[in-house]
């Protein structure tokens, strides 16, 4: 096995994560260099220069004494980052136009369904009632973005090109065309307060854990014309408190939600999540990532590392994205 081989550590049931599909995009990708998925394919540990991983079990990492660099295949790098054995490598993270367009169409699929009440629609299709109400405006719907990165900024400007009144907030500040940028622990309280659906697209991070609760549904906007506050979630499951959720619906708090991501993954069967009215549920594909764009943008990096170029959408790790 020659040097500069590149490890597959891939953790998940779901289809598109399958590590043989994976692996075989990364050989056509990166062709003549051995490319291994583990644990299924025989390795030496020293061959190992680089990682491509989503979900990896703490430790595995730190398996190959040779490692240069850590390609994150998902947008969420917490699991990764989380690992108190992961080695002082740089960690790059996924940034690529598939990606970003997916998770745009997703945010601006789900605001579109709340705005235009399709959930009461459907109701009415499965009563065969003709039974329209009335229908506001997208100018007259406050949409606010938690999180302007990459995925945050292309959303917003996507959702303020539709005619909705869009603000995001970051933790730093931004500026965006048409956009009200609100920035830091400050200006939270006045961001919420001016928003009728909630889109979060914010990293996981310490700061971040648990975010999407009680007291912060408490202070969104509660005079919109949806008859209450709408929540998006297609970041990360940890940003959110699922009993909060519910009963934040239960209640009032809440009018609707719409969850890509969970606490823990795959949703139990169990969950009142499932058979809640006011739940919308899509099984963590917001942004599936697509292996035949990812393993180019990954061989790419590779070969300008390689030739002494720098690495692109190297994580932070102070920061946590």
């Amino acid at each position: 096995m020659s040097k500069g081989a590149l490890a597959l550590l891939i953790r998940s049931g779901d289809q598109n994560w399958a590590p043989e599909r994976w692996r075989d995009r990364f050989r056509t990708a990166l062709p003549g260099r051995d490319v291994v998925s583990i644990p299924d394919d025989a390795f030496d540990p020293l061959a190992i220069d680089y990682a491509a991983v989503w979900k990896p079990k703490h430790g595995e990492l730190a398996a190959f004494p040779n490692l240069k660099v850590i390609f994150n295949l998902g947008a969420g790098v917490d699991a990764v980052l989380s690992d108190p054995q992961r080695p002082d490598v740089p960690l790059v993270r996924v940034a690529v136009d598939d990606l970003t367009s997916r998770m745009t169409e997703y945010v601006v699929m789900h605001t579109l369904m709340h705005h235009r009440q399709q959930s009461y629609l459907a109701g009415c299709q499965a009563r065969s009632e003709w039974a329209p109400r009335e229908q506001w405006p997208a100018s007259a719907v406050r949409v606010g973005v938690l999180g302007l990165g990459v995925l945050g900024r292309h959303a917003a400007e996507m959702l303020h090109a539709l005619g909705f009144q869009v603000a995001g907030w970051s933790v730093t500040r931004k500026s965006l065309t048409g956009i009200s940028c609100y920035a830091g622990h400050g200006e939270l309280g006045t961001f919420l307060a001016r928003t009728d659906i909630l889109v979060c697209l914010l990293p996981l991070t310490p700061q971040t854990s648990g975010l999407l609760r009680r007291e912060l549904f408490l202070q969104l906007a509660k005079d919109g014309p949806l008859g209450g506050p709408v929540v998006i979630n297609a970041g990360r499951g940890g940003l959110q408190n699922e009993s909060d959720i519910l009963d934040c619906l239960d209640n009032g708090v809440l009018k609707a939600v719409t969850l890509d991501v969970f606490e823990a993954e795959p949703l139990n069967p169990a969950s009142r999540l499932w058979r809640h009215p006011a739940v919308t549920i899509s099984p963590h594909n917001a942004a599936d990532t697509d292996p035949d764009t990812i393993s180019s943008y990954v061989a790419g990096q590779i070969l300008q590392f390689e030739a002494g170029g720098t690495l692109e959408n190297v994580v932070d790790r102070a920061r946590g994205y």
